[in-house]
């Protein structure tokens, strides 16, 4: 079945990434023009230092340039490129990844469905070609929500779901990425937007898609390992995970993983020394009140399209959807 038409805009949020850029900006729109595709291309520079925005000025002069007056971080990044994309589709994509040349080629069909929200591509390691991300089936370990077992179909004609779609590299449709309103800033400056939006998303009753045969590489630089090392980040991480809990638990699940994060969460990273856990509670208690707004915003949406869908009844759909599939476990 041949796939409709379909415009893509390309939103990429930059900091400080003119090499990466320069690297990496090809590869998208050689993945563009190979699968004929209409585009828009739309860079948000989070107040970088590095010249980027004269590479992109001087080398890309079609390429839309927004530029934040200040350093805001990943959500709002990329919230003010989707604000101002006029295709049917949304790409977000991030400067250290490169795409195949074919990437493209088999995922406009899933928007041939009016329920899909989204699809993303296998993300490899760009040095060693180890895959980093597939899809992602969602389970409670105790009353936390994880989304860390890999999978995928040997069967390139089955469709698999996926939790979320990466941040990296997420296709989303237009229209239903700005009903959600993109993504949910509380999260900012990184870390667990993206799985948000997929819970957000799966709650309206769309589906998102992992395409195995859609393949893009993944550079990690040695700042970004560094970075990811720091309390800084762990703080980050750590309370962002605990929002993510706050907004979309219900009921006992919810009053269980609150007297765990006060009793047993807390008490095992004191043990460890891990001290910073309480700067992450502390900044966690202080978002109470725009917790509370996402979860509004969540329940006027859903009210709004006539739906009532829990986390509960999302693993549901995933674990029906394995039934007669081709699956491998990673």
């Amino acid at each position: 079945m041949t796939s409709s038409k379909k415009s893509i805009s390309i939103v990429l949020p930059n900091f400080n990434g003119k090499d990466l850029l320069k690297e990496f900006i090809p590869s998208i729109i050689e993945a563009l023009h190979f699968s004929n595709i209409d585009y828009e291309f739309i860079v948000v520079d989070d107040k970088s230092t590095d010249q980027s925005i004269a590479f992109l000025k001087n080398q890309y002069p079609f390429i839309i340039v927004v530029e934040n007056e200040i350093n805001k971080g990943f959500s709002y990044s990329c919230n003010r490129g989707i604000e101002i994309t006029t295709k049917d589709l949304v790409f977000l994509v991030n400067s250290d990844v490169k795409l195949s040349k074919d990437y493209f080629k088999n995922q406009l069909n899933y928007f041939d469905n009016n329920e899909t929200f989204g699809v993303m591509g296998q993300i490899k390691n760009y040095q060693s070609l180890k895959t980093e991300d597939n899809a992602r089936f969602p389970r409670f370990k105790g009353v936390k929500l994880k989304a860390t077992q890999f999978y995928y179909s040997t069967n390139p004609s089955e469709k698999i779901f996926t939790t979320y779609l990466s941040g990296a590299n997420a296709l989303i449709c237009n229209q239903k990425l700005k009903v959600l309103n993109g993504f949910d800033e509380i999260y900012s400056p990184f870390y667990f937007e993206d799985f948000d939006l997929g819970l957000r998303a799966w709650k309206m009753g769309w589906k998102l898609y992992y395409e195995h045969e859609s393949i893009c590489f993944h550079k990690v630089s040695a700042t970004t390992n560094k970075l990811n090392k720091s309390n800084y980040v762990k703080i980050i991480y750590y309370r962002n995970n605990f929002i993510l809990h706050a907004i979309h638990l219900k009921g006992f699940r919810k009053i269980a993983w609150y007297s765990q994060l006060f009793t047993s969460t807390l008490f095992w990273h004191i043990i460890k020394g891990e001290f910073w856990i309480f700067y992450s509670l502390f900044e966690f208690l202080k978002h109470k009140n725009k917790i509370n707004n996402s979860k509004s915003q969540i329940i006027k949406m859903q009210q709004e399209l006539n739906i009532n869908s829990s986390i509960d009844d999302i693993l549901t759909i995933f674990k029906n959807s394995l039934k007669n599939k081709s699956i491998k476990w990673i």
